[in-house]
C-alpha cells in the first residue's frame, strides 16, 4: 500500500482537527465550526484524547483518513510553515486542505484500478488520469483553489466505472438465478440494516450503496465494487472482502468486523474489532 495515500499524522500539522467542521452525533461529542481547531488538539498538533477517542464520543475521528492531504499540505504545499506560526496563512490552508484531501482520495481510487491490470487502452487512460491528478496536486496553494475537483471527479469516475464493469463481467459470479439478496443490490442501493447474513454478493455493484448497520456476516463480497459505499456499523464478521474492488481503510474503520473478516493485502485490521 502507498504510504504517500496514508494518514501520516505525525508530518500534519492537525488540519482534519481544525480545517473541517464537524456536528454533534453519534459520531462527535460536540460541535466544531470549519477553521477552529479542535478543544483536544494540543500545541506540538497531536490529538489529546488520541488513545480513549471512541470512549469520549469521538468516533469520526477514528474512521477518518485523509489519504496523506495532511502531511502533504503541511510539509510540501506550505514547505513545512504551519498555520500557528504563520496565521496569515492558516486561512488558505484550510480553505485549500478539502481540495487537496479529494485529489489524494482520486490518486487512491486510481492506484487502485491500475493494480487490477486493465487492458493496455484503459491502462494508458488510467495512468494518464493519475499523472494528471498527481501534476494538480503539486500546485500551489493559490492554483489548487482554482481547481473544479467535482469536474474532474466526474471525467475519472468514467474511467473507473470502466474498470469496474469490466473486473465484475469477468469474476466468477454464482450459477443460476440471481438469489434474492443479490437482486437487492445496485447502484446507491438503500440496504440500510439489511439483513444479508452468508449472502453470495460475488461481482455485484455496490457503488454509493447505503449498507449502514447491514447485516454482512459471511458474505462473499469478492469482485464487488464498494466505491463510495457507506458502511457505517455494517457487521463485516467473517465476511470475504480479500478482493473487493475500491475498497478504502475508512471504509472498514466505520464498520465492525473480528479477525476471521477477510482483507485486501495491504489493509489493516481496525482495532476496534479486536476489543471484546
Amino acid at each position: 500500500m502507498n504510504k504517500a495515500l496514508q494518514a501520516d499524522c505525525e508530518s500534519c500539522f492537525g488540519l482534519c482537527c481544525t480545517a473541517l467542521p464537524f456536528a454533534a452525533s453519534s459520531d462527535f461529542a460536540l460541535d466544531k465550526a470549519a477553521g477552529q481547531p479542535c478543544r483536544h488538539l494540543q500545541k506540538d498538533y497531536r490529538c489529546g484524547i488520541h488513545s480513549s477517542l471512541r470512549a469520549k464520543g469521538f468516533r469520526g475521528c477514528t474512521v477518518y483518513d485523509c489519504f496523506g492531504a495532511g502531511q502533504k499540505l503541511s510539509q510540501q504545499t506550505f514547505a513545512g510553515r504551519d498555520w500557528r506560526e504563520n496565521p496569515a496563512s492558516a486561512n488558505l490552508m484550510f480553505e485549500v486542505f478539502p481540495i487537496l484531501w479529494q485529489l489524494q482520495e482520486l490518486k487512491w481510487y486510481l492506484t487502485q484500478a491500475l493494480s487490477y491490470e486493465p487492458p493496455v487502452p484503459l491502462h494508458t487512460q488510467l495512468r494518464e488520469a493519475l499523472e494528471e491528478t498527481c501534476r494538480r496536486s503539486d500546485l500551489d496553494p493559490q492554483s489548487l483553489l482554482k481547481i473544479s475537483v467535482s469536474v474532474w471527479r466526474a471525467e475519472v469516475n468514467v474511467l473507473l466505472l470502466e474498470i469496474s464493469e469490466q473486473m465484475r463481467s469477468s469474476a466468477e459470479q454464482p450459477a443460476g438465478k440471481p438469489s434474492p439478496e443479490r437482486r437487492k443490490t445496485g447502484r446507491g442501493a438503500d440496504l440500510i440494516g439489511a439483513k444479508l447474513q452468508g449472502a453470495d454478493l460475488r461481482a455485484v455493484n455496490l457503488r454509493g450503496a447505503y449498507l449502514i448497520a447491514a447485516d454482512l456476516r459471511g458474505v462473499d463480497l469478492r469482485g464487488a465494487d464498494l466505491i463510495g459505499a457507506d458502511l457505517r456499523d455494517a457487521d463485516l464478521r467473517g465476511a470475504d472482502l480479500s478482493q473487493t474492488l475500491f475498497l478504502t481503510q475508512p471504509q472498514l474503520n466505520a464498520a465492525k468486523g473480528d479477525g476471521e473478516t477477510r482483507l485486501p493485502e495491504g489493509f489493516a485490521i481496525p482495532e476496534h474489532w479486536l476489543l471484546p
